[in-house]
């Protein structure tokens, strides 16, 4: 089952929107951990190579 804002993003203007997942990985425990964001289609890569 699709969460609701996936569901969303599928509508309207939704469809300008994509949901980025980003692993990030903590350097004091070395465990990882996922940043959700909801941008739009372009800032995707802004977003990707800002995390890195």
């Amino acid at each position: 089952m699709a969460k609701k804002v996936v569901a969303t993003l599928k509508t309207g203007n939704g469809k300008e929107y994509s949901k980025v997942i980003v692993t990030v990985k903590s350097p004091k425990t070395g465990a990882y951990s996922f940043r959700e964001q909801v941008v739009h289609n372009d800032h995707v890569k802004d977003v990707i190579n800002a995390s890195k």
